[in-house]
């Protein structure tokens, strides 16, 4: 991927972002609506909605874009996205019950199911 925002690889960004983010926009918009989705997550002082469900959100919507109407804020924000991702996949989650962890419905809110098979 790209180092300064005036170099973005767009193609290599949006392959990352693809890999990183596993979840369809429907299968993520069904997922944010429940009460594991939202029962996960650091909300700002003063806000009602944790960090990873609002960028839940923000990935259903750059996930719907075209290719071609792509900002370079979103590139940005799929870099940001990847990040997290990969942070998070290399904590390994718990040794019991992966499925049903704080973990799993975190990265879930990214946009990434660590049990779903590639």
């Amino acid at each position: 991927m790209a180092g300064s925002d005036g170099d973005l690889d767009r193609p290599a960004i949006r392959r990352e972002f693809g890999r990183a983010v596993n979840m369809s926009p429907a299968s993520l918009e069904k997922w944010l609506a429940t009460d594991d989705s939202r029962s996960v997550g650091w909300t700002h002082e003063g806000e009602g909605e944790a960090v990873g469900h609002q960028e839940g959100r923000r990935i259903v919507a750059i996930k719907r874009k075209k290719a071609a109407a792509l900002t370079d804020e979103d590139y940005r924000h799929m870099r940001k996205v990847v990040g997290y991702v990969h942070r998070h996949l290399a904590q390994g989650g718990p040794a019991q019950d992966k499925e049903h962890s704080r973990w799993r419905y975190s990265l879930m809110n990214w946009g990434h199911d660590p049990l779903r098979s590639e």
